[in-house]
């Protein structure tokens, strides 16, 4: 069964790569699809974000990388796919995540939604939280593959921080 992972990935986090991992061990093809939204300011071009994106999902046989436009519904009939797979954090994406799989569904009743908790360790990770951790000068090695370190210090015109130490 091939399963569908959208979202907009700007950029791709070791989270995302979490729920990647564990949809390849439950689907037969993932396939990691690049929303293409022009109303959206990215740090990242799509072509950048497909090029992280396959970097860092390399060690994974059964991924494939793509970019859409439109809906997440249409693209996935349009690949045979019959799952939407989306992670999970906090109690408000499940919100957000449900409304939109009841969307989903009225669209297309055929297209499963299949909800991921997000493991522990990144439950309080977003794009959005590395981007503005990135603009501070704050090191984001912990939370995206180093090659997209260096790609968001670039960016943001940085060198990688040096950590702080405690001084007594």
């Amino acid at each position: 069964m091939i399963a569908i992972y959208p979202g907009s990935f700007d950029p791709i986090t070791l989270g995302h790569i979490d729920i990647i991992e564990r949809g390849c061990n439950l689907f037969e093809k993932v396939i990691v699809a690049v929303l293409r939204n022009q109303s959206k300011t990215s740090l990242f071009t799509i072509e950048q974000r497909l090029n992280q994106i396959c970097h860092s999902t390399k060690h994974l046989l059964n991924v494939e990388v793509a970019s859409f436009d439109g809906l997440a519904v249409n693209y996935a009939k349009m690949q045979q796919a019959k799952v939407l797979i989306r992670g999970l954090r906090v109690l408000s994406d499940f919100e957000k995540e449900l409304q939109m799989a009841h969307t989903n569904k009225t669209l297309s009743p055929e297209i499963e939604t299949v909800f991921l908790a997000t493991s522990n360790e990144y439950s309080f990770l977003s794009s959005s939280v590395v981007k503005e951790i990135a603009v501070f000068g704050g090191s984001v090695d912990h939370l995206v593959p180093q090659h997209i370190a260096i790609d968001i210090y670039k960016c943001y015109d940085k060198t990688q921080p040096k950590p702080i130490l405690n001084q007594r």
